[in-house]
């Protein structure tokens, strides 16, 4: 039992917690959750960092830093929020070498949005 893909867009972590909590509410009052649906709640709720309205905030302040560029680079640092330059370069280490001010500038928006 397979579906087709219509659209995909990248979501945060925060953003997806906010979708599934509206999805559990709806499959609540029909029925209990399934197993696979309150793991996939616990581990977005474990993981997110940020409310949802923040990390989009944190999204559209990355995106206009040149060296992020993409939007999936832009939210899986919001997703991680680092906290030190070697996390940021985990994050790029298939993408490109980035420069010590470049990573700073990264870190800087990040901790503007740390809670």
């Amino acid at each position: 039992m397979f579906k087709e893909v219509k659209n995909f867009e990248y979501i945060t972590i925060a953003e997806a917690k906010e979708i599934m909590e509206e999805i559990a509410k709806r499959r609540q009052e029909k029925a209990d959750l399934l197993f696979e649906t309150r793991r996939a709640l616990k581990h977005l709720r474990t993981f997110s960092k940020l409310s949802s309205d923040k990390a989009k905030k944190l999204v559209e302040e990355l995106l206009k830093l040149p060296q992020v560029g993409k939007l999936e680079l832009a939210v899986k640092i919001a997703d991680l929020m680092p906290k030190v330059a070697d996390e940021v370069r985990a994050i790029y280490m298939k993408e490109r070498t980035l420069s010590n001010e470049e990573i700073e500038q990264i870190l800087e928006v990040v901790n503007k949005f740390r809670e």
